[in-house]
């Protein structure tokens, strides 16, 4: 294989981006023979600010070839071993990670923070033996492995796959640099990119239902608008069972949930009735000897709501994933005492990421309950034009997803939010209207507040002006009147 094949390549990529060498990237090319001998042999693309040779600060792309045929080379993102001068703050974004997070797979090396030039590359990594023969060039006692924070593995350089990736990693370093922002290299950019990060439609019904059926009990997590309670009853009807229904609030109490005594003024005289919870209910259809092959679901719509432990009281034993059955005998309800649960009796429950004001989930529930998070997924579908607006048709519905409004929040998210903040971003259901003034209604008053209250809790400070621009543009409203 050629080194001076993939150098062109890789000039040639740079330059079909927008790049231009020595406006928009200095070459560096390390691949004489006494370099292969020491070890550290490199070629790659840097920052135009930096000299021809010598040390050099800032994102690069990096190649660490091989001489031997056969063996493995490496791409990264690299920093120099100068460290940073101009690129910390991109280096502080989320979004970058995330970027080169869906180009690197599995087998090769992503850092959990890419303006972490301290820490090395994990022992894992670095001991590989498809990679033993690169040791020299990426040795953490050498600093090498502190910058690199995205790293490839290309078994072989000149196959299709390792061109794909290599491009890929040229595209994205073009992306974050700003080369160049003509139609006809930002459209070349996001061909290169799009079989990396284009989401695969996921069946998260069926996901959900086989992953109910294997753990019995299970939590529906995430933000709000990711169609929890909606997936919750699809998977119920695909299981053809009979749903028992109830939603958790801070005031519901074990008296709700599972039974209570409650008075009743009749003809002027006081009483007591017994009354059972939907837990109760649903236990008792289900545990019926003509119901014994039929399933039986208990949704529970935000369970995170309330005080689980108040709420649940002894009932949590009950919830163990394949508990051994023991004399143990738990009451239920006055005069009903049971060991297990029944076969098929399931509980599916949903909660909202995004209620901040909530406690950290027991850790009992979390042991106990198997967990499926839903993320803000693009609807997709056939395409139109509203309004000059990008929209797709709801299926069997006269309503739109609103395709570009849902991606501008998106990205702003994908780009500025930590991990945590994630848990925030309006899910799909915020841009499903009818008609472009509908639409144009829920970003007023559904999620512009939504953001508002978030900068105003110190979250998302970093994207405050990148927020502000798309509200100022789309519905003419500032976030700081």
């Amino acid at each position: 294989m050629s080194i001076e094949n993939i150098r062109q390549f890789i000039k040639e990529k740079a330059e079909q981006f927008g790049g231009q060498q020595s406006s928009d990237f200095i070459e560096r090319n390390n691949t004489k023979e006494d370099a292969f001998e020491k070890g550290g042999a490199y070629f790659g693309l840097i920052s135009p600010e930096e000299e021809n040779q010598g040390p050099y600060h800032d994102f690069s792309i990096v190649v660490f070839p091989s001489k031997e045929e056969g063996k493995s080379w490496l791409i990264a993102l690299g920093i120099g071993s100068l460290g940073f001068k101009n690129d910390y703050d991109l280096a502080s974004y989320p979004g970058l990670r995330r970027l080169f997070s869906k180009i690197v797979d599995s087998h090769s090396f992503i850092k959990s923070d890419f303006s972490d030039i301290e820490n090395g590359l994990p022992k894992e990594f670095f001991n590989r033996e498809d990679i033993v023969h690169l040791r020299k060039s990426i040795d953490n006692s050498k600093g090498y492995g502190k910058v690199l924070p995205a790293i490839q593995i290309l078994k072989d350089p000149e196959s299709d796959d390792s061109k794909a990736l290599i491009t890929a990693f040229v595209a994205l370093y073009a992306k974050i640099r700003g080369w160049n922002w003509k139609a006809e290299y930002t459209k070349a950019i996001d061909e290169a990119l799009e079989p990396f990060i284009t989401d695969t439609a996921i069946d998260c019904k069926n996901e959900v239902r086989n992953l109910l059926l294997e753990r019995k009990y299970l939590v529906l997590q995430g933000p709000p608008g990711t169609g929890k309670t909606r997936i919750a009853k699809q998977v119920a009807e695909l299981m053809e069972a009979e749903i028992f229904f109830t939603q958790f609030h801070a005031e519901t109490s074990y008296s709700d949930f599972i039974y209570g005594v409650r008075p009743k003024l009749t003809s002027d005289q006081l009483s007591y009735e017994l009354i059972k919870g939907e837990l109760v209910k649903a236990i008792e259809f289900a545990s019926k000897p003509e119901n014994a092959q039929k399933n039986t679901i208990l949704i529970i719509d935000e369970i995170n709501r309330a005080n689980l432990a108040n709420v649940l009281g002894p009932i949590f034993y009950l919830f163990e994933h394949k508990m051994d059955i023991t004399n143990s005998e738990i009451e239920i309800s006055p005069n009903t005492k049971i060991k297990e649960l029944p076969t098929k009796f399931f509980v599916l429950t949903t909660m909202n990421t995004a209620d901040r004001s909530l406690a950290v989930v027991d850790f009992a529930l979390r042991r106990r309950f198997a967990w499926y998070s839903l993320k803000p997924t693009s609807i997709l579908g056939k395409t139109k034009k509203i309004d000059n607006k990008k929209v797709v048709q709801i299926e069997n519905s006269n309503s739109f997803f609103f395709t570009e409004d849902f991606t501008k929040i998106s990205n702003i998210f994908d780009w500025y939010a930590s991990s945590t903040e994630l848990n925030l971003q309006p899910g799909q259901g915020y841009f499903i209207a009818e008609t472009e003034d509908e639409m144009k209604n829920r970003i007023r008053y559904e999620i512009f507040p939504l953001i508002k209250e978030y900068l105003q809790e110190g979250l998302l400070r970093n994207a405050k002006e990148e927020f502000n621009n798309y509200f100022s543009t789309r519905i003419n409203l500032s976030l700081f009147e």
